[in-house]
């Protein structure tokens, strides 16, 4: 046996970050626009344009500048609101997988082959 679990944030009992959801955000950052992150991540464009939505939404704030496509194309960054989250979040949830693997440990006397967030689809689309 060894212990899987997902973290994630809810407001009013919907999500608004999760690590599926930072990764998104950090991707978006990383390749400079939403449909490069969305090829980058295996995701449909649509997804990931939505999940963007929901966190803002959520959050109650812009995640992203976006600049319209044209000659010089479009792109999308964080804003200064998305890093904040995304900081916050990393707090939060970094370390998890240790303290989960140590109470795998006490619990059961035993060291799992190791301790991992689930990778399940459902819960990566949270």
């Amino acid at each position: 046996m060894e212990p899987r679990f997902n973290v994630w944030l809810e407001k009013d009992g919907k999500v608004v970050l999760s690590q599926w959801r930072v990764r998104l955000l950090e991707t978006i950052e990383a390749t400079g626009s939403i449909s490069a992150a969305a090829e980058a991540l295996d995701l449909p464009y649509r997804r990931a344009w939505e999940k963007v939505h929901e966190i803002e939404q959520q959050l109650g704030v812009k995640v992203l500048d976006t600049a319209i496509g044209g000659s010089q194309g479009g792109g999308a960054k964080l804003t200064t609101a998305a890093k904040k989250a995304i900081d916050q979040f990393h707090a939060f949830a970094d370390g998890l997988d240790a303290e989960v693997g140590r109470r795998f440990q006490t619990a059961f006397g035993k060291t799992g082959s190791g301790t991992r967030r689930t990778t399940r689809a459902k819960a990566l689309a949270r």
